[in-house]
Parts: structure tokens; sequence; C-alpha cells
């Protein structure tokens, strides 16, 4: 029993101005970050299939294993407001040389909703590569294994 999750979105990157919003809704979710034991803002901007964004930040707890990563907030977010099919998130944080890439928990939850779109790594200076789900968790386990 239990609903299953909605087949990914079809392919598509969001262009010129919708990436530029993505990008930037990224840069003020990291804003809103509550981190003041690692003092590591993060900030994520979620796509959905129908063209929502979803943003979600790092939050830190004194027990520090009761803290939530960005990416995670967003999904979590854009899932209590019934999405499951998404197109592109757009990750940011402070560091200055360094493309901000998600953890492997973060991974995991992601591509619980597909392996085939896009994630945005950014710098501080806006700059980003982009990378497919699939390209950052390879030989990954998801729901279709749990029907096989």
């Amino acid at each position: 029993g239990g609903q299953r999750p909605a087949p990914a979105a079809p392919l598509g990157q969001p262009q010129g101005e919708h990436l530029q919003l993505l990008l930037r809704r990224s840069q003020e979710a990291k804003n809103c970050a509550y981190c003041p034991y690692s003092r590591f803002p993060v900030g994520a901007a979620l796509l959905t299939a129908g063209g929502e964004i979803f943003s979600g930040c790092n939050v830190e707890n004194a027990c520090y294993s009761l803290g939530m990563c960005a990416e995670r907030a967003a999904i979590q977010k854009a899932i209590s407001e019934g999405h499951t099919s998404f197109r592109a998130m757009a990750i940011a944080s402070d560091m200055g040389d360094h493309f901000i890439a998600p953890c492997g928990a973060c991974r995991q939850v992601m591509r619980e909703f597909g392996t085939d779109w896009d994630v945005y790594l950014t710098k501080a200076d806006g700059t980003y590569v982009v990378k497919r789900l699939e390209e950052l968790l390879p030989l990954s386990f998801g729901p279709d294994h749990l029907k096989k």
C-alpha cells in the first residue's frame, strides 16, 4: 500500500530569467540560514515540474544530529504543499572558490524523486556548474528497486 511518488518531470532546464530567479532564490534562502555552530550558511531553491519554486536553508540545532540541510528543507516544503515532480535545484553558499555540492544524505533524498533532473552548484560569485542528479549519485538505490 501507500502512495507512490509521481514520475520525474520531463527533461527541461530552466532558461534565462527563470534560471536567474532560481539562482537568486537560493541566494536569498541562504541569508535565512540558522547556523550558529558551523557558521556555514546554505540555501537551496527547488523548481517543480509546474514551475513553482520552493526554497530552504540549513537549520542547525544544539543537538547537532537534529540539524537539517537546505536541500532537504526545500524538498520537504515542496512535498508538504503537494509537489513530487522536480525539474531543478540551485544550491548557494559562501564558499569562495568552490562550488557547493549536496551531502550524501541530501543526494539520496533528492534521488527519491527521480534521477533525471538538474542540480545547479554555485559559487559565492554566482557562477555555477550544472549536474544531473544521476551524476551526483551514480549506481543509486531508489523506489523503483523496491518493485523488483
